[in-house]
């Protein structure tokens, strides 16, 4: 059975993308929630199950095969049940999932570092600094994008839910607890996002997590 690493799920962005993307694969698996940053982080990240990552979550282990980072989990989950469960059939949509997956996953540092995930707060609207307002005006942009040359019937980025909305969805979290204004598209989006039973159930585990990490419990900067 595959073994799942993550961190805290009110706070940890990449373990969700992970822990998405095994429930995506439809593979069983054991989770094991590790608290970040408590008093024993240090010690428990030099552990032998996080030695290839150096420490880092999420980390996924089948059997003697390890891999680490949510976009590695998603390309090796997909080479295990098939890459339909998590990329477009057609080549063209393939393509730009693939790219704004790799966008989710290298880009957008000022909205990760000003609002950083946590799903059990909510915080009134500030004004957005410019930098995380062009980061969040460039997610709508490339959501709009997807959804109007390949969103199709479905009520997902590309129709089906996916790795582009399993890259995606950490943001999603973080327009809803920092009251980030959202175009009517969006809106509408995130309601298909957040009704899905894999995102819902995240959140309910989230909600039911004890541990406080008090860096993370602080509103962002108004712009």
């Amino acid at each position: 059975m595959l073994k799942l690493f993550i961190g805290n799920k009110a706070y940890s962005s990449w373990s969700m993308r992970g822990w998405l993307a095994v429930r995506q694969s439809g593979l069983p698996f054991e989770e094991i929630v590790v608290p970040l940053y408590d008093e024993a982080w240090d010690r428990r990240r030099e552990g032998d199950e996080f030695a290839p990552s150096s420490g880092k979550v999420p980390i996924l282990w089948d059997g003697d095969v390890v891999v680490w980072d949510s976009l590695a989990i998603v390309e090796f989950l997909a080479d295990r049940v098939g890459r339909e469960l998590f990329w477009p059939a057609d080549e063209a949509a393939r393509a730009m999932a693939r790219s704004m997956a790799a966008e989710m996953h290298s880009g957008f540092a000022n909205l990760r570092r000003e609002h950083t995930m946590n799903i059990r707060r909510r915080y009134p609207p500030q004004p957005l600094t410019p930098g995380v307002a062009a980061d969040v005006g460039r997610i709508y942009e490339l959501w709009a994008q997807a959804r109007a040359r390949f969103g199709g019937d479905g009520p997902f980025l590309f129709g089906a839910f996916g790795a582009a909305d399993i890259m995606f969805a950490p943001v999603a979290t973080r327009l809803v607890t920092y009251s980030i204004p959202v175009p009517r598209f969006a809106a509408s989006y995130l309601e298909a996002l957040f009704a899905h039973h894999f995102v819902q159930d995240w959140i309910a585990g989230a909600q039911a997590e004890d541990w406080v990490i008090e860096k993370f419990e602080m509103a962002a900067p108004a712009g």
